[in-house]
């Protein structure tokens, strides 16, 4: 079997929650849209609920073209809501973005879902979660939390905008499938002033970087899915 490789982004305001602004929406999310389908892949798009209020069109966009997931209603930190909130919240989120179609995949802000939760995802209606991570410790790989399909992010977003020889190092050593992890934001320059990981690489070069993994792999034949992809049901 060849290596599996999914694009998902965070579909987020810039940075948060050291800025409020929205150039990465504005700019970077249809540039970078547009870059997946010129090469004929599709990406998952992880959208707050705000976001696809504010930008219908790219909301519209991710769910024909490419798999409209959720990334909660406004980038909260879920470790900090007890259950009734974390509840309410992601049944918000649901409402708003299933105005654009079917959604079953979910990540959490920041990295941070308490594992008592995930019974509230599948309540929710998800189906698919990329929350855990390997490169926040992760270890089990591809495995179930209760009826919730877990896909852990492999890496950060940090290595996808280092030079690219010695990014390409840790794409060689990934085990798939390989799920990368991007945001809008870093399509576009951020300003210095932020924390250093929200400015350091950003703009023109993280797109060149994009567009160098994408050939990357391939080249190396890899093949381009979705999270939804990995439901492996055909009727989701």
């Amino acid at each position: 079997m060849g290596t599996k490789v999914i694009l998902s982004f965070d579909v987020e305001h810039d940075c948060p929650p050291f800025a409020e602004t929205r150039r990465g929406m504005e700019w970077g999310l249809p540039k970078v849209m547009s870059l997946l389908e010129r090469k004929g892949i599709r990406g998952t798009f992880l959208f707050t609920g705000r976001m696809a209020e504010e930008f219908p069109e790219l909301a519209e966009r991710a769910a024909k073209r490419h798999e409209l997931g959720c990334h909660g209603l406004e980038h909260e930190r879920f470790d900090r809501l007890n259950t009734e909130e974390t509840r309410r919240r992601l049944m918000e989120a649901m409402r708003i973005l299933s105005d654009f179609g079917k959604v079953v995949s979910f990540r959490a802000p920041n990295f941070q879902f308490p594992d008592e939760y995930y019974p509230i995802l599948r309540e929710v209606g998800f189906l698919v979660d990329s929350t855990k991570a390997k490169h926040k410790g992760w270890k089990k790989g591809v495995t179930k939390i209760g009826e919730i399909l877990e896909i852990p992010a492999t890496t950060t977003s940090i290595v996808t905008r280092l030079p690219w020889v010695i990014q390409e190092r840790f794409h060689k050593k990934f085990e798939s499938p390989i799920v990368y992890i991007f945001h809008p934001w870093e399509f576009v320059r951020m300003p210095k002033h932020l924390r250093p990981d929200c400015w350091f690489g950003t703009g023109d070069g993280a797109f060149k970087k994009l567009e160098a993994l994408i050939d990357y792999h391939l080249k190396g034949g890899a093949e381009f899915i979705t999270l939804r992809d990995m439901v492996g049901d055909p009727n989701v």
